[in-house]
């Protein structure tokens, strides 16, 4: 039988009148009736709110009957860079442990509240002496290898409970006990007095810390059950939050809410990566460009955005119309090659593509068209495009740009496991995907040629000199659309450039004049 190496060692810091040692001697009904190993001891605070008692827990997972006359050896008090789970019952002391080296990256799990119940200290100064909560927020961010931080204490006044239930609650919810939830839910009704209260205070403990970190928000099936911004404000550390719901209201107006699902997906990889160094601009702007990448401009989209209703108000209000007014709109489109091919799917895009390029017809197939979406027929005729959306997903414009957006997500999250700094210009090279028709295909030929050369390619091994590089190639790709700039960012770290664009050179005749004109 292979027995666990070490003991799982638990400290829990709360204040006076909050119930920690309640809290400790759960956790410790519920270990003894695991039949596991376990031993605590408390260390007694100071008053007037200048440190909390902590209570230290050792439970070693694995049962008595089984090992026989062998015992595992555990120590007394906790030390610094060995505990594996860090309770604390308000934010300071969160800060307090951090600052002893209790919270460390590679070992510690911080579940602490995010409210405050400021000190003496803080009190007794004659302006604004509170601790700013935000450093600690991004310490704990930092420093711990998890972090599970929210308002336990409005939990608790919600449930009618003190907020030790909520603290075991989300205890057993992170997943570091080796105990089940009903393992842990026995110990509360075993005590009898409060316990209903109690239980209703650890399941709400419970299911926030069960999705408060990356990837914990439960199965596929219960992910599809929540909508965008249920599984941001679950999942989702708090600086990002604005940013992804914004992102995933977006890809669900462009699709469905499974396409938003996926958009969040895609990121939860991205925010495992992102130490939160700079207040998870790496996922912030990951999340930006995703979201305007994914919902790209094609036909289907551009039909809907003009015929909703309120484009047809935000119109009536800018030309100022009165009610009795009538306003006619006029759409003055030019659809080409490349917005046809977009809609078909690919086994007929590639071949049309092909014929089109070799007959010299590529540049010669728009059409100019008037589409007065105001009368009956052109409003038809738009909506039908639109309706047009469910099959987006088997068109050739979708499999292009699903293929490359993994591309770049799979070279940001490679990057952000070596570099924070490296990771950060290639997610901001998504800027350059951008608008419709020429437009997106000049930014998207800069994009795959820095991802290609700078990103993904060999020619600059070092990071730091890979950063800088990528940084001025995508500065100067903005900075000039026909890409001379960008080639000649890249030729100075020994990238052969590629060669102008030819342009067609179109001659008109010039028109005589009257005075020239032959009789």
């Amino acid at each position: 039988m292979t027995l666990p190496e070490r003991p799982i060692t638990i400290l829990i810091a709360a204040l006076g009148g909050e119930g920690g040692g309640v809290l400790a001697d759960w956790v410790i009904a519920a270990a003894t009736a695991r039949d596991y190993p376990v031993q605590s001891t408390s260390i007694p605070g100071v008053a007037q709110r200048t440190g909390a008692t902590t209570y230290y827990v050792e439970i070693y997972p694995a049962k008595i009957s089984e090992l026989g006359a062998r015992r595992p050896v555990m120590t007394l008090t906790p030390a610094p860079s060995y505990v594996d789970v860090m309770v604390a019952s308000e934010l300071l002391e969160a800060g307090r442990a951090m600052q002893n080296g209790f919270v460390t990256r590679d070992r510690t799990t911080l579940i602490a509240s995010t409210h405050r119940i400021y000190t003496v200290a803080e009190k007794m100064q004659m302006g604004d002496g509170r601790f700013d909560s935000e450093v600690v927020l991004k310490a704990a961010r930092a420093l711990a290898k998890r972090a599970i931080l929210f308002d336990m204490q409005a939990q608790a006044s919600a449930a009618g409970t003190v907020i030790s239930a909520v603290m075991f609650g989300a205890l057993a919810g992170s997943g570091t006990l080796p105990l089940s939830r009903a393992d842990c839910e026995s110990a509360i009704r075993a005590g009898g007095k409060g316990a209903e209260a109690s239980l209703k205070g650890f399941a709400a403990g419970f299911d926030a810390a069960a999705g408060s970190a990356p990837g914990k928000t439960g199965t596929p099936a219960e992910k599809k059950r929540l909508s965008g911004s249920e599984r941001v404000r679950q999942t989702f550390p708090e600086e990002t939050r604005a940013m992804l719901e914004e992102g995933a209201a977006r890809c669900a107006g462009f699709q469905d809410r499974g396409y938003a699902s996926l958009y969040l997906d895609r990121l939860e990889q991205i925010v495992n990566l992102d130490h939160a160094a700079d207040g998870y601009k790496i996922s912030n702007e990951t999340g930006r460009f995703l979201a305007l990448w994914m919902c790209y401009e094609d036909v289907i989209r551009v039909a809907d955005l003009k015929t909703r209703r309120s484009r047809f108000e935000r119109v009536r209000e800018e030309v100022q119309a009165k009610l009795h007014e009538p306003v006619h709109i006029v759409e003055f489109l030019k659809p080409g090659l490349d917005e046809l091919t977009a809609v078909l799917p690919r086994f007929l895009a590639r071949p049309l593509k092909a014929l089109a390029e070799a007959s010299g017809l590529a540049r010669k197939l728009n059409v100019g068209m008037h589409v007065k979406t105001t009368s009956v027929s052109g409003f038809l005729l738009l909506r039908l495009l639109a309706l047009l959306r469910p099959l987006r997903r088997f068109t050739s414009r979708w499999d292009e740009e699903q293929i490359l957006i993994g591309r770049w997500l799979v070279a940001i999250a490679a990057a952000a496991k070596r570099d924070a700094g490296l990771a950060l210009e290639i997610a901001l090279c998504g800027r350059l995907i951008k608008g419709y028709g020429e437009t997106h295909q000049r930014g998207k030929g800069s994009f795959l040629r820095i991802l290609d050369t700078l990103v993904e390619g060999d020619a600059l091994p070092d990071d730091r000199a890979r950063i800088e590089a990528i940084r001025q190639a995508r500065e100067a790709a903005l900075a000039d659309p026909e890409g001379r700039k960008l080639e000649l960012s890249l030729e100075t770290h020994g990238i052969a450039p590629l060669p102008p664009r030819p342009k067609p050179v179109k001659f008109m005749r010039r028109p005589q004049s009257e005075n020239h004109r032959v009789v």
